[in-house]
């Protein structure tokens, strides 16, 4: 067994294993109530840019660039549809930058909007225990010839508490109009991932872990911590410094089927579709 194959089970073993906690949730009333003060329009995805550097290569112009993300999601309407369900657009786009090549030339850009519809889940105590969804996902890199990467999946979430300060989404995925660009797509990308949020610190430090394994018997997939720290004091703001490190394969869709171990770190204004889930003091 290979030293990435070894690492990528011991780390899906310890996500999994983690001891479920209970603790104060939100109500139906309440939740009710905060989603119709939201504003239509909010962030969806983290919104960030960072910069960095490869692990395994030698760090140089060509090596170190710079990655920013860009995401919103807006609500097609506040009113509750049928079987208590919520309507709305997201939009996400995802850039890598060789800021440090002359003429700063842009490696690839991923472009992923979606149409979703969503459902709040209670318990018998009428406390939030869940929020599922599905959705139509396009996302394509806008090149044509043989660079152009793109794919269409029908995908399904659900976000749950796991501990009073560990908040998962599980996420699968059913893909098609994926195959003349790149039909071993799923090779490195699979069919299903998993984002675990622990907080740390209140409103201070988290950390987010995701995992995503290729449909193969090798270590193809992908596995990317993130730390988020907030130097702002109360953080209203929602404002943060992250380091990311991502390891594996996928990152970009120009060249999914190419492994790197990158290092960055920079500004980000944080998700925040995690804090339903945050327990109440």
């Amino acid at each position: 067994m290979s030293y990435r194959t070894k690492l990528t089970n011991t780390l899906i073993i310890c996500c999994f294993c983690i001891f479920l906690g209970h603790g104060q949730m939100i109500s139906r009333s309440e939740l009710n109530d905060s989603i119709q003060n939201f504003s239509y329009f909010t962030i969806h995805k983290d919104n960030y840019f960072i910069s960095g550097f490869p692990l395994t290569n030698d760090i140089n112009s060509n090596t170190a660039d710079a990655k920013y993300q860009i995401s919103f999601k807006q609500m097609i309407t506040r009113d509750r549809l049928p079987w208590e369900t919520y309507l709305f657009i997201t939009y996400t786009q995802k850039a890598f930058w060789n800021i440090y090549k002359d003429s700063y030339p842009f490696r690839d850009i991923n472009f992923n909007p979606s149409l979703v519809l969503g459902k709040t889940v209670f318990d018998k105590n009428q406390k939030l225990e869940g929020i599922a969804t599905i959705a139509f996902e396009h996302e394509s890199n806008g090149r044509d010839s043989i660079y152009s990467r793109s794919w269409n999946r029908i995908t399904a979430s659900y976000i749950t508490n796991l501990t009073k300060r560990t908040v998962a989404e599980f996420k699968a995925w059913v893909p098609f109009g994926y195959q003349n660009g790149n039909p071993e797509l799923l090779e490195y990308t699979g069919l299903a991932e998993i984002n675990l949020e622990h907080e740390l610190k209140k409103n201070r430090l988290y950390l987010n872990v995701l995992l995503r394994k290729g449909l193969n018997f090798k270590a193809k997939g992908a596995f990317r911590p993130r730390l988020y720290f907030a130097p702002f004091g109360k953080n209203t703001s929602n404002q943060y410094i992250m380091v990311e490190w991502y390891w594996g394969h996928g990152e970009s869709l120009l060249e999914y089927e190419e492994f790197r171990s990158m290092i960055r770190f920079g500004y980000v204004i944080k998700s925040n579709e995690f804090n339903f889930f945050r327990m109440k003091n």
